[in-house]
């Protein structure tokens, strides 16, 4: 089986997409049926195209009948019947269209079948992209867990705990009065407590100590909530990514449980809607060509069913075996024992006339069916490519917003993390700015992965001929 197919095209072998869409082109049953449906219907056209089988009668006289020139023993007569002038023709291109009708609605069954590889494709890309970004963020809480047990183990020190901002995609702000105005205030907390008058018992300083390690140890468990909370997400992920892989593999008709590599990360396709494209959407869309097909089939079969109102002509011969009469009057001389051979010509009487005007009124009606039909259709696919185009300039906003929120989110918590290593915030704000990191990374994931199924819906409509990877 041959399927042409033109997907999008990914620069790897083993990852590629390509590689998936021409096994689901290849395996799903789906695609096979309709495959083979298309295949089927177009052997309907030598069976229209042929004339009827011709009719052979034959007859034996158990007792040969006398008859002038010998005895009768059997009788042959072979017809052809012809329908009228042009029907045969008609009937082939009304078989023609409907087999390009039924190659269109194999082609719309494809390209459900690709979509759904390409949704499952990125959904796939999604849940990865999102579980690496929950890998990150736990490794920012261990290293804030690291952090704060420092600050625990010595809530008196007035040295500052050395840090380092992990590395990240997007380059940090710069700090301005960073650790060296938190120590100038500690050096300076520090002379006025050695200046002030000694406390009149230890009990106070006790109290201090207790206080500060009780508050550093709840940031401590308040951490390791989090990083719970993290380990969970990423649990849910995996299973779902499980379940993700298994629908993926049986679009594919293989074992729930083969492998697929995905790339490391997800990008965004490059797609431009432009007006040219938007006019061969409609001229390749395969709803819109099947409904142009089975009109030019009804058409057709209209045709048909007028000469098919028209007489049908015969052609034939008769053949008579005779033997020789031993009475000499029915002998005829020479002529005693001849057979004989006689052409015939026969014709229909089309005289009941209301079932082909009922036929002809059917195509009729059926033309304007299916005229109806594509109309609708078309304003359909007009009203969905404008919905489309919102939808992904919509995403595309969304991919940006997204993008910079996570810059921002991101070097606010660099930022954070510096003060919270000098005591200039709190544990609360951190984890606050924590979450909205990992939100926009999650929601940069999904935005991106939606804006490449909307493309590859807009894709549907054809054949998948335009998109490619983005640099």
């Amino acid at each position: 089986m041959v399927l042409l197919l033109a997907p999008l095209s990914y620069a790897s072998d083993k990852d590629s997409l390509n590689v998936y869409l021409q096994i689901a082109a290849e395996n799903n049953p789906d695609v096979r049926s309709g495959f083979a449906n298309y295949k089927a219907a177009w052997q309907k056209v030598p069976q229209v195209r042929a004339l009827e089988d011709p009719t052979l009668e034959v007859g034996f006289f158990f007792k040969p009948m006398d008859i002038v020139g010998g005895r009768q023993v059997a009788d042959f007569t072979l017809m052809q019947m012809f329908p009228w002038f042009g029907t045969k023709k008609a009937a082939r291109n009304e078989a023609t269209h409907m087999a390009k009708m039924t190659y269109e609605q194999f082609r719309e069954t494809r390209n459900n079948v690709f979509l759904q590889v390409y949704t499952q494709w990125y959904k796939m890309l999604a849940l990865k992209e999102q579980l690496r970004n929950n890998q990150y963020n736990k490794e920012l809480l261990l290293q804030l867990k690291s952090l704060a047990l420092r600050r625990f183990s010595s809530p008196q020190s007035s040295a500052t705990p050395s840090y380092t901002p992990p590395a990240t995609t997007s380059a940090a702000a710069p700090i301005t009065g960073g650790g060296m105005s938190g120590m100038s205030g500690m050096s300076s907390k520090s002379n006025e407590s050695a200046s002030s008058p000694a406390p009149s018992s230890g009990m106070s300083g006790m109290g201090s100590d207790m206080g500060s390690s009780s508050l550093g140890m709840s940031e401590v468990l308040r951490i390791e909530l989090e990083i719970l909370e993290l380990d969970d997400n990423m649990e849910t992920i995996l299973a779902n990514l499980n379940t993700e892989e298994a629908i993926f593999n049986t679009l594919l008709n293989r074992p729930i449980d083969s492998p697929i590599l995905l790339p490391e990360t997800i990008d965004k396709t490059a797609f431009a809607m432009s007006q040219s494209m938007e006019s061969e959407l409609i001229a390749k869309n395969p709803m819109l060509g099947m409904l142009e097909q089975e009109q030019s089939a009804y058409r057709e079969m209209g045709k048909m069913n007028r000469r098919m109102s028209y007489p049908m002509l015969g052609i034939g011969v008769q053949y008579m075996l005779i033997n020789k009469t031993s009475d000499a009057m029915l002998g005829m001389g020479s002529m005693n024992g001849d057979d004989m051979v006689m052409p015939m010509i026969s014709i229909s009487l089309p005289i009941y006339r209301g079932k082909y005007k009922a036929q002809q009124r059917e195509s009729k009606w059926r033309q304007q069916m299916a005229q109806q039909k594509y109309i609708s259709t078309l304003n359909n696919l007009n009203s969905q490519i404008h919905q489309a185009k919102n939808s992904l300039e919509d995403a595309d906003r969304k991919i940006l917003l997204y993008n910079r929120q996570s810059d921002l989110a991101q070097t606010t918590y660099n930022l954070g993390l510096k003060e919270f290593a000098v005591g200039k915030t709190d544990l609360t704000n951190l984890i606050q700015i924590h979450r909205q990191l990992l939100d926009y990374k999650l929601k940069e994931a999904q935005a991106i992965a939606n804006y490449n199924t909307q493309v590859a819906a807009i894709q549907s409509t054809i054949s998948f001929n335009y998109v490619t990877k983005e640099d």
